[in-house]
């Protein structure tokens, strides 16, 4: 270990910087909360919970609000104190040093690719089921998962505001779809009335609709519905270089994506089993995996609203995939333009386009991606793969490399307050909830590994078989590169993870090249 100075940050050069002041806070908040695609997290997610945790799927969505919040608290604090597109990767670098910051980043990068290929696979799959239902015309899945990627990659080239506003427009008319459904039943008062059942935390680990109608209760499958309905919550860093007031921008839509999505999936979720009824929202769970309907959903919307809002709904699933893959495509193109402007992968992914985006990054998230689906679609071309494979697998392995990130992000921000930002260390903010968060999100990894054949329907599959190990294996060859860096080229390894727009005085003070 050797003493150097403060990192510097790369030269300033055209290719090298994202646009300046291009979103403000609604526009930040249309990028992350897309991410987590409300509608399709509660179409989808919902009954996956009910699946595991019976009726008490609205107590896991609090579970995971609560967990994900105090996580947050620690995130926030740091995200003051640096400001970059690089996100996680940067975050842990400071943290916990160079060499595990950049196998987090390489991690987190592939986790969010992951992210768009499964999503766009789900959107591929409700746009044509759709649109054979309403036309008639049957195409296969593959072909509109290319035309979605296609038009991903277009909006990636120009503006991130015209991306934002695009979201934006999504966003706010599936949240209406839900609220109208919620709203009309409740005021009918649902199939048998009100409960607080379904809020009670104890009952996701015994439901005991849930045993009586599938044998089994499993939190993991619970719990793993309910943070993957969370997923893209913390880009907001990630945006920080291309907003008008990064710190003030991140903390607010980073704690009101959290608890705002938490309140609203609670809500959702509560009007879903309601409407249903206790053990009848279990029983409807199990009809609509044995293919009675393709969404408990619809069901509700029928008898509760009428056909035109199912129609609306169905239409929403579609725009609401693309929205949702659309904000992890965003999300991974700044991971890559982050990793290739300090060194870690070719330096061409921190080429900007001529509207200030990550055009080289972009264009290399869609290479990666239509490989990645293109390996599924031959593995299996049928329509209902894009949805039970692409659209199931992935988030698996997806989310289960996001948690282990995280949990590293906890560690690395206890000891960045204990060693470079001394002044800034708060018992509550920077150690307590850090430590909390940490033990939350291991805890949410074991049960996703432990219940990973059943999430996945797939016992036996290698690709579940070998789910833990993936993201272990990217790590390491993170590992290896910046062990690398460090041997052969030092002076690009000094500036890993040290890129900042904050105030040099506040974040970079003499330290130790780890």
């Amino acid at each position: 270990m050797t003493a150097t100075a403060p990192p510097t940050a790369p030269p300033e050069t055209s290719h090298g910087r994202l646009a300046d002041n291009a979103l403000g806070l609604p526009s930040v908040l249309f990028c992350i909360v897309t991410g987590a695609a409300p509608l399709t997290a509660m179409l989808f997610n919902v009954p996956v919970a009910v699946n595991g945790g019976g009726w008490a799927a609205p107590a896991a969505f609090g579970i995971a609000t609560i967990a994900l919040t105090i996580f947050s608290v620690g995130y926030i604090a740091m995200s003051k104190r640096v400001t970059s597109a690089g996100g996680f990767y940067t975050f842990v670098s400071r943290g916990l040093g160079r060499v595990v910051g950049v196998g987090s980043g390489l991690l987190i990068a592939l986790c969010y690719m992951i992210f768009v290929g499964a999503v766009i696979g789900v959107m591929g799959y409700f746009a044509a089921s759709t649109v054979e239902t309403f036309t008639g015309l049957a195409l296969p899945a593959w072909l509109y998962m290319a035309l979605g990627l296609a038009i991903m990659s277009l909006l990636a080239w120009f503006h991130i505001e015209l991306t934002a506003k695009v979201l934006g427009v999504m966003l706010v008319a599936e949240v209406l779809a839900l609220i109208v459904l919620s709203l009309a039943i409740f005021v009918s008062g649902g199939a048998e009335g009100f409960s607080a059942a379904p809020f009670d935390p104890s009952q996701v680990f015994g439901n005991a609709g849930a045993l009586q109608i599938f044998g089994t209760t499993a939190a993991g499958i619970a719990l793993f519905a309910a943070f993957w309905s969370w997923v893209g919550f913390e880009m907001a860093p990630n945006y920080a270089e291309e907003s008008r007031d990064p710190h003030k921008i991140a903390s607010i839509a980073t704690y009101g994506s959290v608890i705002g999505l938490g309140i609203f999936y609670m809500f959702v979720s509560y009007a879903f089993v309601t409407g249903w009824g206790l053990t009848g929202s279990v029983q409807a769970v199990s009809d609509q995996l044995n293919g009675t309907y393709a969404s408990a959903f619809y069901p509700l919307s029928d008898r509760f609203v009428g056909g035109w809002l199912t129609v609306i709904i169905e239409i929403l699933a579609v725009t609401s995939s693309f929205a949702c893959a659309m904000a992890f495509y965003n999300t991974s193109a700044r991971y890559l333009f982050a990793l290739g402007r300090e060194g870690v992968l070719p330096r061409v992914l921190a080429r900007t386009s001529k509207h200030h985006g990550p055009g080289v990054a972009a264009m290399t998230t869609t290479a990666i991606v239509a490989l990645y689906m293109l390996g599924f679609t031959l593995y299996d071309p049928s329509t209902e793969a894009a949805l039970t494979k692409l659209g199931t697998w992935s988030p698996l392995l997806g989310v289960l490399g996001i948690l282990a990130v995280q949990a590293l992000v906890c560690v690395a921000i206890v000891r960045y307050f204990l060693t470079t930002a001394r002044d800034g260390f708060n018992v509550l903010t920077t150690l307590v909830a850090p430590v909390v968060g940490c033990v939350a999100m291991v805890g949410a990894c074991y049960l996703l590994v432990d219940n990973r054949a059943e999430l996945a329907a797939a016992d036996g599959v290698p690709f579940i078989t070998l789910l833990p190990y993936v993201p272990v294996v990217i790590f390491a060859v993170g590992v290896v590169i910046a062990l690398v860096l460090r041997s052969r080229r030092p002076d690009v390894y000094a500036g890993l993870g040290h890129f900042s727009l904050s105030d040099p005085e506040l974040d970079a003070p003499q330290e130790v090249a780890r």
